[in-house]
């Protein structure tokens, strides 16, 4: 395998361009992917330029881009997929399990953990995350406000959104979790959310939420266990038909429902247009106070059953709820697939296309006119790179933003040679 990258060091960019801009980039040089495989199993050349996809054909028919100032990168061996994305990290809490004490909530402290944790997401494929991030109590706007520095000096690399999420929103109380959620907004969180559950009043906590979300044309993205089928009702009844878009999640709860109630609930979900976010990673305990149980097999296959547009997070990153927690949409995806939630291809469309769609992204597809918003993985089946890939390749705005290079080799040994196993190449030839 040979590859030509020109250097592209992380450097904070100008802070000129709109929060919210996601669009291609229009200075992105060209780029050629010669020799790449689709889910398909053609094998072809892509020519990217200006942050969109401008030709597919069959490999070998596209010119290199060399003379133009543009770079080839040789995929022989990789398959090529749409990028997945991250609906549903905690960026904020993030690499702090090995914290001796509880982790600072200093400005720059948050910053950092989210930079860090935004790139490791980053070099797995994820160009665009989704972080829930606490607000209000004491902390007031200290951690949004450090995603929001993050977002800024990650911009070019990843999209990074943030979903407010205060505490209380009810009673007494709740007075000052609503002006905060407001400020959040008009500070820069591009989504209100929260964690109902919490509240003394969940149904006036969704009540609140949906109502500053109207108020400011945002969607809502609302951490829930979704284990009262009478709440969930009361919240399809609320959201259904609310634009841009209403996403719950985890809901492990419906698993512990009867098989009717957790139906009738998944139905009700999918009649109001309401997206789930689960967590095959395991829990998003943080701000519960306490770890989660983890992911409940046959939840995502229930609600894909009842027509429930379903997606897959990451949920905690090496924190106290999950304190091995990867952030890697292709094990979320595996995870999916080896629960027999659903197939290999299904499993990665929910953490790509679908989690694209909850996001309020454009869809991507390997084909002319479509974003440049890639991922290469070594490999040449779908199932075979959710268990295997390694090696990764991540474009984002039609420019490599991220690559990861894995190698491995064995010992020298007569019944392998004798029996032409497969092998990986250092350099050179097309990796097995």
């Amino acid at each position: 395998m040979t590859e030509s990258v020109p250097s592209q060091p992380h450097q904070p960019k100008p802070q000129g361009r709109p929060e919210t801009d996601d669009a291609p980039d229009d200075r992105a040089p060209a780029l050629l992917l010669s020799g790449a495989r689709l889910g398909d199993g053609r094998v072809v050349d892509v020519r990217l330029s200006g942050g969109r996809i401008e030709a597919v054909g069959t490999a070998g028919s596209l010119a290199a881009p060399d003379a133009t100032g543009g770079t080839r990168v040789d995929l022989a061996g990789y398959l090529l997929l749409p990028a997945p994305a991250e609906p549903h990290a905690h960026l904020d809490s993030a690499l702090t399990a090995d914290c001796p004490g509880p982790p600072s909530e200093a400005q720059q402290d948050v910053q950092r953990r989210v930079t860090e944790a935004a790139l490791l997401q980053l070099g797995h494929g994820a160009t665009a995350l989704r972080t829930h991030v606490r607000v209000g109590d004491l902390r007031g706007l200290t951690a949004l406000e450090a995603v929001l520095e993050s977002r800024r000096a990650l911009r070019g690399l990843v999209e990074l959104t943030a979903v407010a999420m205060p505490r209380v929103l009810t009673g007494m109380a709740g007075a000052e979790g609503l002006a905060v959620l407001r400020d959040a907004v008009k500070t820069g969180a591009g989504v209100v959310g929260g964690y109902p559950d919490l509240d003394p009043d969940p149904t006036g906590y969704v009540e609140a939420v949906l109502g500053v979300a109207a108020e400011f044309g945002c969607a809502v993205d609302l951490h829930t266990e979704g284990g009262d089928p009478a709440r969930l009702a009361r919240l399809a009844a609320m959201a259904g038909g609310l634009r841009p878009g209403v996403t719950i999640g985890p809901c492990t709860g419906l698993a512990a429902l009867p098989r009717e109630a957790a139906e009738r609930a998944a139905a009700r979900l999918a009649a109001a247009g309401i997206s789930v976010a689960c967590l095959p990673q395991g829990g998003c305990g943080a701000l519960a106070g306490s770890a989660s149980s983890g992911y409940a097999p046959g939840v995502a296959r229930l609600l894909r059953a009842a027509g429930v547009r379903v997606t897959a997070g990451g949920g905690a990153l090496r924190d106290a709820a999950n304190p091995v927690g990867r952030g890697d949409p292709l094990e979320a995806a595996f995870l999916l697939a080896s629960y027999g939630e659903c197939g290999a291809q299904a499993a990665y469309e929910a953490v790509s296309g679908r989690a694209r769609e909850v996001l309020g992204l454009p869809e991507v597809r390997v084909e002319a006119g479509f974003p440049a918003e890639l991922l290469a993985v070594r490999g040449q089946r779908i199932d075979a790179v959710l268990s295997l890939g390694y090696s990764r390749i991540v474009i984002h705005r039609g420019r490599v933003v991220s690559r990861t290079s894995a190698v491995r080799e064995y010992a020298d040994c007569a019944t392998t040679a004798a029996l032409d196993l497969p092998r990986q190449s250092r350099s050179g030839g097309t990796p097995a």
